[in-house]
């Protein structure tokens, strides 16, 4: 007889390992992590150099970094790069698709796909737009909820999505649940949190999600847990790591999370791990190039 593989499982999960790509000042350098979370030092970059994009999983063990500027905000993109289940970065994709723009926010939903959301194009946005099991970006979807830019986003309940926070002319705590056909919800009624911009998320315990960092005007190390139901809790105390924004987070390990580099006014390498009970640890020693306004997602 064959076991039964529960869905949130680290077999089932395809959230092994990690990579952290492209950042200030216009590189593409990226850094693997492993299952157990150590951080590789740098790999020789692929695709056209930018900052603020963002990066989610697709096709169960694959991932794809999409979006971004390379001139300062000004020059928004919309190309994409391929993350294979090994780590390895693909050039950029011939045929983009989606409204150029920076500062976007992505994860996955549905088990198998993803999502680009909301960011910056003369001005803020809340259009979408859906990575397939195959990698395919979908054209944009008309906007819902509250635009913004520097907002977060990450996976909950298996196969669900929540985008976070940002900037929409100050800092909000607004929340989107999205489901998983990938619909994106209005915003939630009840924000929860310390309303900032410039932060991470990534999920842990194999179905529950998690903000953290940022900036509210300063730098901070508050994090919120989201639940495998969506909802977002309030601030925990702030850890012992560095407090900062700009940086980038993701799964590893099929239930563990990790949140690196970013800017505390000067670029840093430091990163912090997250445990399958959503405890971040304090700072583990820089490795990689130091920089910010980077993304992350897992693969494998």
């Amino acid at each position: 007889m064959f076991p039964i593989i529960p869905a949130n499982s680290v077999a089932a999960s395809g959230n092994t390992e990690g990579i952290f790509g492209f950042g200030t000042t216009y590189v593409n350098e990226t850094n693997l992590v492993s299952n157990t979370g150590v951080v590789s030092s740098d790999v020789v970059g692929v695709g056209t150099t930018r900052e603020r994009l963002a990066a989610t999983q697709y096709g169960g063990d694959k991932g794809i970094f999409g979006f971004g500027d390379d001139t300062l905000w000004y020059n928004t993109m919309d190309e994409t790069n391929l993350v294979s289940n090994t780590g390895v970065v693909a050039s950029d994709q011939a045929a983009d698709t989606g409204t150029p723009r920076t500062a976007v926010a992505a994860c996955s939903f549905g088990e198998d796909k993803g999502i680009f959301g909301f960011g910056w194009a003369s001005g803020g946005s809340g259009i979408t737009n859906l990575v397939s099991n195959t990698g395919v970006v979908a054209s944009d979807v008309a906007a819902v909820g509250t635009p913004r830019s520097s907002l977060a986003a990450c996976e909950y309940g298996d196969d669900k999505g929540i985008f976070g926070f940002g900037d929409d002319g100050s800092a909000t705590a607004v929340t989107n649940l999205v489901s998983n056909t990938g619909v994106v919800a209005s915003d939630q009624v009840t924000e929860t949190g310390t309303a900032r911009y410039t932060l991470s998320a990534c999920s842990y315990g194999g179905d529950k999600g998690i903000f953290g960092f940022g900036s509210t005007g300063s730098y901070t190390a508050i994090t919120n847990l989201v639940s495998n139901a969506g909802v977002v809790a309030s601030d925990q105390a702030a850890v012992t790591g560095t407090a900062r924004g700009s940086l980038a987070a993701c799964e590893f390990g099929g239930d563990k999370g990790i949140f690196g580099f970013g800017t505390t006014g000067s670029v840093t390498g430091v990163t912090n791990l997250v445990s399958n009970t959503g405890v971040v640890a304090s700072d583990v020693v820089a490795v990689g190039t130091a920089r910010s306004n980077l993304a992350a997602c897992s693969f494998n």
